[in-house]
């Protein structure tokens, strides 16, 4: 990949979008992530208003660090970056409290719910800032197996990484001089108490996600591994489809509104 290129592009591409815009900037919410990093340097790189939330959960000490450290390296290297940390345990805990008891003790619904308390905090600071949100997923979250958030993580104003691999976000995250700790990480979505990672919860790589996704050829000539990785690929891309396409529209033909 050309890295050289694919940031000049993106760049532009958000300035292009922005200056469409009324608003002055972009908010991201920054996770200690390779995407969320990569993501929010691209916005610092249009020269235009950044806003960085650092917004944790219930948070292992190391994803928390990890996202203070990448936002205190931009607001060095960018005089148009700004970060804020905004602990959301406090209020994740008192809804937890207000729930029934088979949802709060329903893992998923509540590491979800987490994702969405966040993203209703980005679009306060947004609005308040006059900054659009500026989404984080890949083009293997996006497109591939809906590894996000249905208004969540999911709900931004722009996506300016969707159309990149997960193992691309690594290379231009090289590029463009993401601290290391981020870029050694294990991929996690930090959703979960136990610091679980994606591949946990996956069962497969992200590089073996993109080959399935890619993957045109002979099924019979696959190894037992890649009819493995393969169904894993399209079990989620099958029950994630709701995420992935446009919310469906009853329509009501004419003569039944007569």
């Amino acid at each position: 990949m050309n890295c050289n290129a694919v940031e000049a592009h993106i760049v532009r591409w958000l300035s292009d979008y922005l200056n469409q815009s009324p608003l002055e900037g972009f908010v991201v919410g920054i996770s200690g992530g390779i995407d969320s990093a990569v993501t929010s340097t691209l916005c610092a790189l249009t020269g235009r208003k950044v806003v960085l939330l650092n917004m944790p959960i219930r948070q292992t000490s190391e994803e928390f660090d990890r996202s203070a450290d990448h936002i205190r390296d931009l607001e060095t290297r960018f005089p148009n970056v700004r970060g804020n940390a905004i602990d959301l345990t406090g209020i994740f805990k008192s809804f937890e409290e207000k729930m029934p008891e088979n949802t709060a003790a329903h893992g998923l619904a509540m590491a979800n719910s987490r994702s969405r308390l966040r993203m209703m905090t980005l679009y306060a600071v947004g609005q308040s800032e006059n900054c659009l949100v500026a989404g984080t997923g890949n083009k293997i979250e996006d497109f591939g197996v809906g590894f996000f958030t249905k208004y969540g993580d999911g709900g931004v104003d722009v996506s300016p990484i969707a159309d990149l691999t997960k193992s691309e976000v690594f290379e231009l995250a090289a590029h463009l001089g993401v601290i290391e700790s981020i870029r050694i990480a294990k991929p996690t979505d930090g959703l979960w108490g136990d610091g679980r990672s994606d591949e946990d919860q996956l069962g497969a790589t992200y590089p073996e996600l993109e080959w399935a996704m890619e993957f045109r050829g002979d099924e019979q000539s696959l190894s037992l591994r890649e009819k493995e990785v393969l169904a894993i690929y399209r079990k989620f891309h099958q029950q994630n489809k709701h995420k992935m396409e446009p919310i469906p529209v009853c329509l009501v033909p004419k003569d039944l509104k007569l």
